[in-house]
């Protein structure tokens, strides 16, 4: 792998730029063996995680799609139908209907499902550095977590 680096056309004249500036600017900065995670996002993509992110503190309520209350597959419905696109209502419906990609091709936007087996149990929108905007449980509200586990796939939504 061959380094890169993006960033502001404003960086360009400045020289050199620490890794904490390019983050906080919303670029990225891949180093020789580095792990990659992409970051272009679509702008569905990009719209949907936005709505997500404003749900933050909506309660968790079992087969509800919004506007104030959310299962899973109920925010990611949600969040992409206020963004221009349509899903399935369930996270099993939503996993068949997407593009699914690899780990390493992840963005921020994509949809990420977890499984036990062949069954998808759970859906959230992928945030970037590992972490998902979701709504998980009962007595839960909507927010960003960490994933738990590797027992994940990824889709986009088309």
């Amino acid at each position: 792998m061959t380094a890169q680096m993006h960033l502001p056309l404003l960086f360009s004249r400045v020289g050199a730029v620490s890794a904490l500036t390019i983050a906080a600017v919303g670029g990225t900065l891949l180093a020789p063996g580095g792990a990659v995670e992409a970051h272009a996002v679509t702008s569905h993509a990009s719209a949907a995680l936005k709505v997500a992110a404003s749900k933050e503190g909506a309660p968790y309520r079992f087969g509800a799609t919004g506007p104030s209350r959310f299962d899973c597959s109920g925010l990611t419905l949600y969040s992409y139908k206020k963004a221009g696109k349509s899903l399935p209502r369930t996270a099993q419906q939503q996993y068949h209907r997407t593009r699914h990609i690899s780990p390493a091709n992840r963005k921020r936007g994509d949809l990420v499902f977890f499984h036990w087996g062949g069954a998808v149990y759970h859906v959230g929108i992928y945030a970037g550095h590992g972490k998902i905007w979701h709504s998980p449980k009962t007595g839960d509200v909507v927010r960003l977590a960490k994933i738990w586990t590797r027992s994940v796939k990824y889709g986009r939504v088309r």
